[in-house]
């Protein structure tokens, strides 16, 4: 077995485990835990003077933050995956602006929507599946993510998780690109 092929299955693992303990969570936690993870998001720095953020819509038991996106006064696209597993940040039109995407995420109907350059972006809050404390994540595995963030060159980039997706040490290779921190409803880990 190659290196990249222990790789792939180490992330395959992970991302298993990470999906499934984040889909554990009560109702009754997930909402405690959601709350907490928008008030540690609020509380950065990087938030608050954030006026571009890119966000996404809560999907397969991911952490919600539309308590704290909705009326933020800050823009807020979110990604619209396409070919070539590419990512593109969009701003949903405020009517029909809607729709469901590839993967069956609720996405921006790219038609509609004002897109927003990369490197216009000042934060970039990215779903995991699995993260660990040095600043790796592990996605659903396409790369959408891996791909894009490299052109978010003023971004500052957040991973958001459950506390329950943490591990050891996340299955990262050379092309994960390592964030600036995790916001889980425990707290921030940061290492920069």
């Amino acid at each position: 077995m190659t290196t990249e092929e222990r790789l792939a299955q180490a992330k395959a693992a992970q991302r298993r485990q990470g999906i499934a303990a984040r889909r554990a969570i009560s109702p009754e936690a997930r909402r405690a835990a959601d709350a907490a993870i928008c008030a540690h998001i609020a509380s950065l720095p990087a938030w608050q003077t954030a006026r571009r953020v890119l966000a996404y819509a809560a999907f397969g038991g991911e952490p919600d933050l539309a308590a704290l996106l909705e009326g933020c006064g800050k823009q807020t696209a979110y990604p619209v995956c396409g070919q070539g597993f590419t990512l593109t940040a969009a701003l949903p039109a405020p009517v029909d602006g809607w729709e469901v995407g590839a993967y069956g995420i609720r996405t921006p109907v790219l038609a509609r929507a004002e897109t927003l350059p990369p490197e216009t972006l000042d934060l970039v809050l990215a779903p995991c599946t699995a993260f660990d404390e040095a600043g790796r994540r592990v996605g659903m595995g396409k790369g959408y993510y891996d791909r894009f963030l490299p052109r978010c060159a003023r971004a500052a980039v957040y991973g958001i998780a459950y506390e329950a997706q943490k591990v050891d040490a996340a299955a990262a290779g050379p092309l994960d690109v390592r964030l600036d921190g995790i916001i889980t409803e425990r707290g921030i880990y940061t290492w920069k």
